[in-house]
């Protein structure tokens, strides 16, 4: 492992960055690949951290500076945060690769948040999406690891977008004025829209519960094994978080994890999938802020 030597200095904060070169715990051929991170660093740490998993085609920056921005307001809050990038992604080496084989590469960045702080003595996991997923699927496997912040995790199958799509997309416009004037006036393909209604339809009749490589079923497994803490955001318009929703409608195992008491759930409404505004970004730091003071 190896740190390097630069270090910058946040104006108005007593926080600052380092950046960081170290390794995966990967056993693969390309365990020798190099990652790269930042550690937003308080004058004086304490020994809870928070560490960064980023999901899909991103690296530690994020959608709209988000990972960045977060990782310096909690700093200054005085917890130590680790980004980094998954090998393959932003300026990390090796070939990239999805949310199933992240957890090898989380366990190099928890070796090195470890090291670079020496009071640590647990990490909570923060992720987006299927980062979200990947980070409650490594959880179960290292006891310093005490707590979740999970946005919009990833629990996507063709037969659970189309059970989305069918309740909050296609029955909430047979409720709206706009699309019976629409259709009236013979601005809407009815043709078209019937044959897409059928297919999405269609879809929710598949037998098979869940694809092979859905998501969904490992996060369960790991949700059920962890006993640390956990704080699930949602974003008020988004499809993901609607599919998250579906589930615990309509599965008693899944409603029984996320009724367990160190459950916390909120929501920011109006937000994207990517909290593409300051004020949901915003929003997010206070919940995240006021939820690792709580405890």
């Amino acid at each position: 492992m190896k740190r390097d030597s630069s270090q910058q200095h946040l104006a108005g904060h007593s926080v600052r960055e380092l950046p960081l070169r170290f390794r995966s715990a990967a056993d693969d051929a390309e365990a020798p690949a190099r990652m790269v991170g930042i550690l937003s660093l308080p004058a004086a740490p304490g020994p809870r951290g928070v560490l960064i998993i980023t999901g899909g085609p991103q690296y530690r920056v994020g959608s709209h500076r988000q990972f960045v921005l977060l990782a310096r307001a909690l700093a200054a809050h005085g917890w130590p945060v680790l980004r980094f990038d998954l090998r393959g992604m932003g300026d990390s080496e090796g070939s990239a690769r999805d949310y199933r084989a992240a957890g090898p590469d989380i366990a190099g960045a928890l070796t090195q948040f470890f090291d670079s702080v020496p009071s640590l003595r647990e990490v909570a996991l923060w992720g987006l999406c299927d980062g979200a997923t990947a980070a409650a699927c490594h959880a179960p496997n290292d006891a310093r690891i005490v707590a979740l912040i999970l946005l919009n995790p990833w629990v996507r199958s063709s037969m659970g977008l189309a059970r989305a799509t069918l309740r909050h997309y296609y029955l909430p416009r047979l409720l709206q004025g706009a699309f019976w004037r629409k259709l009236a006036g013979g601005g809407l393909q009815l043709g078209a829209s019937l044959a897409s209604l059928r297919q999405v339809a269609a879809a929710t009749q598949l037998q098979a519960m869940q694809q092979d490589d859905a998501p969904a079923p490992a996060l369960l497994r790991a949700l059920a094994q962890f006993q640390g803490k956990v704080l699930l955001i949602l974003s008020g318009d988004d499809l993901g978080a609607r599919e998250w929703q579906a589930l615990l409608d309509g599965d008693v195992a899944w409603r029984a994890v996320a009724a367990r008491a160190h459950w916390t759930q909120a929501q920011v409404a109006g937000a994207n999938h990517t909290f593409a505004s300051g004020a949901w970004r915003g929003e997010v730091e206070q919940l995240c802020a006021r939820w690792l003071q709580s405890w």
